[in-house]
């Protein structure tokens, strides 16, 4: 397997929820990966879609790529995962960091449902923090980079890494730590390992907010993020970054999705069964996450 090896790497920018997904792939071997899918959903009306999973066969069908792994960071609060659907039509497993459970274990107590099978089953490989995969002929690698969520992974595949909602783009700072099972201190000592990596590797980020409403964006480097991310910038050590940070969230409101989403994506991306009428049903507890900010 070729360790330092350069993957094709081509994202798929959802508008919707800012997300950022991508099919990573082995040029010599015309393998490849999906990561953090988005599955359309519109809380407006309830309706769900599969319109960024459906562009994203398209391409690998023109590309003649063929799927060897559909990999989801951690479990989403902003989108629902299209991780299933995926699965559904390109028969390739799924895969998550193995401390799913830890989520799956508080969200299935805020959902008040005691029968959820909280041992990742949902998925077909936990992976483990250090655990190696490849694509093709390119090795992968999982670092385990928890603060954001207690399930969060980065994937170091080739000279390119997957780094979720730890790091975003330099002008704009670091992930948010204030959700249910996050802590701020945490996700310092997770970038601080991912900045430990080679100063090219390639970072990309799992959401780009386009400040200063410049064009999407989702590339840097290790070298650019240290010399430049405007929290690490502003608060150079753990102290002073947790600071920062929890007086940043403390200002902002919750995703408008984390109450669907995280139902959905903690069971693998699959929707919940339809009841006796044939639909589908979300289950939306009240008051679980009083103090956010109100937009």
């Amino acid at each position: 397997m070729r360790h330092s090896a350069k993957p094709a790497v081509t994202a798929f920018f959802d508008k919707r929820t800012f997300s950022v997904q991508y099919v990573v792939a082995d040029p010599a071997t015309k393998r490849c990966a999906i990561i953090d899918p988005v599955l359309d959903y519109d809380e407006k009306s309830g309706v769900t879609a599969t319109f960024n999973a459906d562009k994203i066969l398209a391409f690998i069908e023109r590309e003649g790529l063929v799927p060897e792994w559909i990999l989801d960071t951690h479990p989403h609060a902003d989108h629902l995962s299209a991780a299933h659907y995926l699965q559904e039509k390109t028969g390739a497993p799924r895969a998550i960091g193995a401390h799913v459970t830890d989520v799956q274990e508080l969200w299935k107590g805020l959902y008040n449902w005691p029968d959820f099978p909280a041992d990742g089953r949902q998925w077909d490989r936990l992976f483990a923090d250090g655990d190696d995969f490849r694509i093709g002929e390119i090795e992968g690698r999982v670092m385990f980079s928890p603060g954001h969520t207690l399930a969060s992974v980065t994937y170091v595949i080739g000279d390119a890494a997957f780094v979720h909602d730890t790091l975003f783009q330099p002008d704009f700072g670091t992930a948010r730590a204030d959700f249910p099972g996050a802590d701020a201190a945490t996700l310092w000592n997770s970038i601080q390992e991912i900045l430990k990596l080679p100063e090219e590797t390639r970072l990309f980020t799992g959401h780009d907010y386009m400040p200063d409403g410049r064009e999407p964006q989702w590339e840097s480097t290790v070298g650019e993020q240290k010399a430049k991310n405007k929290h690490l910038q502003q608060a150079q050590t753990q102290a002073a970054y947790v600071e920062l940070r929890n007086k940043r969230d403390k200002s902002l409101p919750m995703p408008k999705l984390i109450l669907h989403a995280l139902q959905i994506n903690m069971n693998g991306g699959r929707l919940p069964e339809p009841e006796a009428n044939g639909r589908r049903y979300l289950k939306i507890p009240l008051n679980i996450l009083e103090g956010a900010a109100w937009e």
